[in-house]
């Protein structure tokens, strides 16, 4: 009986088994593959992976997909390297957690069933209405799948890999988490770089997402990163996520990193949060605007009632633009270049 069949069963890889248990619990079952590494499924979606001569101190790593259940090419990136550890084609050295957030709905297919599980961390899923749903549930799970995996390590990274329905000016991006007086780390935006990641948007204040949760709460280096377009399973094109899937291969066997022969990682800042103020409130960004999308001087952005927004002296984009949220919500960010890069 190979490593697969013995974790998954009649399952043929992780995936296949995820899907299969979607809304059911998994027993925690540990192996030892023949290198000594441990490899633990904790619960449906959640591996856990140990490397025979580690630590609690050593450097650890958290890698997580489908937090949104459609988007789909991370989870395929995820489970080849699954595959390929389970197969012996490779030796982990990173203690290493690995996520398949939402398996309710990666099985059906949709973004989420009940809430958006990336706005429930941070504790955010033990308030109404979000205590006692699907996302609220799991979303408690994998704090704590996290919380239990840091153990006594200092050095902890998390990359929660997205892809986006909307399209993108600058395909892929990385979102880094708030912390007062944090500063990306240059090994970080290596990283970044080798992934084939080039555009890093700094985060204005802290928030409830996964990385967000993890950056804040457990002290680690956080980055939610977009990789592209939203496909169904077995419809992505994964050549174009070669260079994060080999980015995160060469982590977890502990390689050294790559020259990226002088390469610069693009940074924005967060420069107006637009906010729907009411039936008043109007948008002025068409709905099929890609992310960065630049706007000039003076152009006006929204206006309601009592206030308006206007492009400052220099020009601006626009990320994540959704005139469709509730009263009170994030409608968009107006963003530009940082100044000194």
């Amino acid at each position: 009986m190979t490593p697969r069949q013995r974790l998954f069963g009649a399952d043929k890889d992780w995936l296949a088994h995820t899907l299969d248990q979607a809304n059911a619990s998994s027993p925690e079952l540990t192996l030892i593959l023949a290198d000594g590494c441990a490899v633990t499924l904790l619960d449906t979606g959640i591996l856990r992976l140990v490397p025979a001569k580690a630590s609690g101190e050593d450097p650890r790593l958290i890698v997580s997909a489908g937090i949104h259940g459609n988007e789909t090419a991370p989870i395929e990136v995820l489970n080849q390297l699954v595959t390929e550890l389970l197969d012996g084609l490779w030796s982990l050295a990173t203690p290493t957690l690995l996520i398949l957030g939402n398996p309710p709905a990666m099985a059906q297919g949709e973004r989420f069933i009940e809430f958006n599980m990336n706005r429930l961390f941070a504790g955010a899923h033990e308030k109404r209405p979000y205590h006692d749903t699907p996302e609220g549930r799991r979303a408690r799970e994998l704090e704590q799948a996290c919380l239990q995996f840091r153990n006594t390590s200092t050095q902890l990274v998390h990359y929660d890999l997205h892809t986006a329905i909307r399209p993108s000016i600058r395909e892929k991006f990385a979102l880094y988490p708030f912390v007062p007086e944090r500063r990306v780390p240059p090994e970080q935006c290596a990283f970044l770089l080798e992934a084939g990641v080039e555009t890093l948007l700094l985060q204005h204040k802290t928030g409830t997402t996964f990385s967000s949760f993890t950056s804040v709460d457990l002290g680690a280096e956080s980055f939610t990163i977009e990789l592209g377009k939203v496909r169904p399973f077995g419809q992505n094109d994964l050549s174009r996520f070669a260079a994060v899937e080999q980015a995160l291969r060469r982590l977890m066997r502990g390689d050294t990193p790559p020259d990226n022969n002088g390469g610069q990682i693009v940074k924005f800042e967060v420069v107006h949060e637009i906010i729907n103020t009411g039936d008043q409130f109007h948008f002025h960004v068409p709905d099929d605007v890609a992310n960065f999308t630049s706007y000039e001087p003076g152009t006006l952005i929204w206006h309601d009632d009592r206030n308006q927004y206007k492009v400052g002296d220099l020009p601006e984009s626009v990320v994540f633009p959704n005139r469709d949220v509730p009263i009170g919500q994030r409608v968009g960010l107006m963003i530009r270049p940082l100044a000194d890069e």
